[in-house]
């Protein structure tokens, strides 16, 4: 339909006042009505598949602000409509998480009108290509979030709310510093007309300084090393819908918007007209994957909070995503090396290139880990609620009394590890894939290559020790009569519901990620 895009982003706000009042009537009506919502946005975009198949591309514009040149510009291809796709599964399952979850909680129709608001935010990040809205959207996905965490987190919320808050907005001022630099330079507004314009030789040194400050800021919003201090506190403070989201969603937004922005918009000018600095500049992305990949991997394997572990997880794979984003020049490197022209070869970096195997790996692993590390999120809040313990040392055996959280937390797990066939398998297989593939034209990567094998190792171990430790193992807290094993019980039908739907994607995406690689693939280059 015409307006589809606008429907997705707008359908959000709409809701919010009727969100509102069902939850004043009813908890399990409001989650409800925000599940809803965000599936019936998923079958809308859906109905733009065929067209971004066949077209590469599908746009939407309509008149907005005359003045600044700017439009009220909405597209999808295959990278922003997977995404997208996954962002409002994600939504739709906290959703319905939240319904038995959330029971009991205060203002909840307050926290039902912001997590509407936050799908805004989230999903307006990734189908839009003008700056301005894009920005608009960036901070959008702040407030919310910073209220979710505050109002309704655990010991101190507020506390790590407010870190986030503070490292975030930081982070946007760099982006907004890069955004508006780009305007000033090129008086365009639209990502794809100033991808274009950023090919002039005479905006080479301004360009250099726009990459490192959108990527930096960016940078924050993953929670890279050294820009990671907010996630671990607003991940284990904040209610586990709130980090499934945090670590599905908005963590995931940073690696787009580096992938969109700095490679794709800003970086092909600079590859053209000063390669040695965009060469330097992706090195310097795997330098800083693989010290996250390490630095996160290190810390789970020591971190007894069941939720810290997961959000030191997170940063661990960030640093893959980080890792393949600087594999983007592999067939820029690969054309040179087969003796092309400068020119072809930066044709050929213009757009995301359906070739690379490596940036295939990366998106997917977007993807894969969104679903993975959101469901694990579930069942650690699956766990919290039950138990109302978040030591892994006072926990164990807990597969027996909660068997479908353990097994759902198992699933997760294991793909988080990396292991067939679940999700991260093929996403990984494909980041190593490419990483062979540019060690032949750049042997610089080599040994950032080795030390994320390494990694993967870690990774299975730290998963390995998190399903040992909370649902394999003897209780610590006693003898098995008066262990808190012994108390629970597993959660309520709605909470199982919001688990199945991730479990399903996880398992779909390690049989069978052909639908995702297929739609990935359609990018065109530009």
């Amino acid at each position: 339909m015409p307006f589809s895009l606008l429907l997705v982003f707008l359908l959000p706000i709409l809701v919010v006042p009727f969100v509102y009042v069902a939850a004043k009537k009813s908890n399990k009506l409001a989650g409800t009505l925000v599940g809803a919502v965000a599936l019936v946005n998923v079958g809308l975009i859906l109905s733009e598949i065929p067209t971004v198949i066949s077209d590469s591309i599908y746009t939407e514009s309509y008149a907005w602000i005359p003045v600044l040149n700017a439009r009220f510009s909405l597209f999808l291809d295959g990278i922003s409509a997977s995404i997208a796709l996954i962002s409002l599964v994600l939504i739709a399952a906290a959703a319905f998480f939240s319904i038995r979850y959330m029971e009991g909680k205060k203002n909840l129709p307050v926290y039902y009108s912001l997590l509407s608001l936050l799908s805004v935010g989230l999903v307006g990040v990734f189908i839009t290509s003008n700056f301005l809205l894009f920005y608009f959207c960036w901070e959008l996905m702040l407030v919310p979030a910073y209220f979710i965490i505050g109002g309704w987190g655990y010991r101190d919320s507020y506390k790590a709310a407010f870190k986030l808050f503070i490292f975030t907005h930081a982070g946007a001022v760099f982006v907004l510093l890069g955004i508006g630099a780009i305007f000033i330079t090129t008086g365009q507004s639209d990502m794809f007309a100033a991808q274009t314009a950023l090919l002039n030789p005479a905006y080479t040194e301004i360009a250099k300084w726009i990459l490192l400050g959108l990527t930096a800021g960016f940078a924050v919003k993953m929670a890279i090393v050294p820009v990671h201090m907010w996630l671990p506190d607003a991940h284990s403070e904040a209610p586990a819908t709130m980090s499934a989201l945090l670590s599905g969603v908005i963590i995931s937004a940073g690696a787009y918007a580096i992938l969109r922005l700095s490679l794709c918009t800003v970086l092909p000018g600079l590859a053209l007209n000063d390669a040695a600095f965009a060469t330097s500049f992706l090195h310097g992305l795997a330098i800083f994957g693989v010290i996250s990949a390490f630095f996160g991997a290190f810390i789970s394997l020591v971190e007894t909070d069941i939720k810290r572990i997961i959000a030191y997880s997170s940063i661990a794979h960030m640093g893959y995503v980080m890792f393949g984003l600087s594999l983007f020049p592999a067939a820029l490197a690969l054309t040179l090396a087969e003796g092309a022209s400068v020119n072809q070869a930066a044709l050929t970096l213009t757009g995301i290139v359906v070739a690379s195997v490596a940036i295939l790996g990366t998106v997917l692993h977007i993807l894969t880990h969104a679903v993975s590390k959101g469901l694990l999120f579930l069942t650690a809040g699956s766990v919290m609620h039950q138990t109302e313990e978040r030591d892994i040392r006072k926990m164990g055996g807990l597969a027996g009394k909660m068997p479908f959280t353990g097994v759902s937390s198992i699933i997760a797990a294991l793909s988080i590890a990396g292991s067939p066939p679940f999700a991260c398998f093929w996403s990984e297989f494909f980041i190593f894939v490419g990483a062979f593939e540019i060690i032949r034209a750049d042997a610089f990567y080599t040994i950032p290559t080795i030390f994320m094998l390494i990694a993967t190792v870690l990774s299975l171990a730290y998963s390995l020790r998190f399903v040992n430790k909370v649902f394999l193992g003897q209780s610590k807290t006693g003898n098995s009569d008066s262990s808190i094993v012994k108390k629970i019980i597993d959660v309520p039908t709605s909470m199982k519901l919001a688990m199945v739907i991730l479990v399903v994607f996880v398992i779909i995406l390690g049989i069978y990620p052909t639908f995702f690689i297929n739609l990935i693939k359609a990018v065109p280059i530009i």
